[in-house]
């Protein structure tokens, strides 16, 4: 699927495959990704912040400078996920899985 630039707040996309989507500098702010297949999507430079990614799988998948600010990402698979240059501040990480991920230049930020 491609979906550039596109306006996906506050979407409902819970259980949805979009595995080699592409993603890149879509607003998903307030999305509910739950349960999601994005398996090797392309969300470079998207807006994720306050979704719901709660045990998506988001393996391989590329978010080299997301916006993360408030993203749940409880329980998420991110195995071999680039993070480079992503902002992650005041989410949730507890259970993910960032087995083989690339985290360089990852920014964090608190509360």
């Amino acid at each position: 699927a491609e979906l550039y630039g596109a306006d996906m707040s506050g979407a409902n996309l819970s259980e949805a495959n979009l595995s080699m989507a592409d993603m890149r500098k879509t607003n998903m702010s307030g999305a509910s990704f739950l349960m999601a297949d994005l398996r090797g999507a392309n969300l470079r430079r998207a807006n994720l912040s306050e979704a719901n990614l709660q045990g998506a799988n988001l393996s391989g998948a590329d978010l080299d400078s997301a916006k993360l600010i408030g993203t749940d990402l409880k329980g998420a698979q991110l195995q071999r996920a680039i993070l480079i240059n992503a902002i992650f501040g005041s989410g949730d990480l507890c259970g993910a899985k960032l087995g083989g991920a690339c985290l360089q230049k990852m920014r964090l930020r608190g509360h």
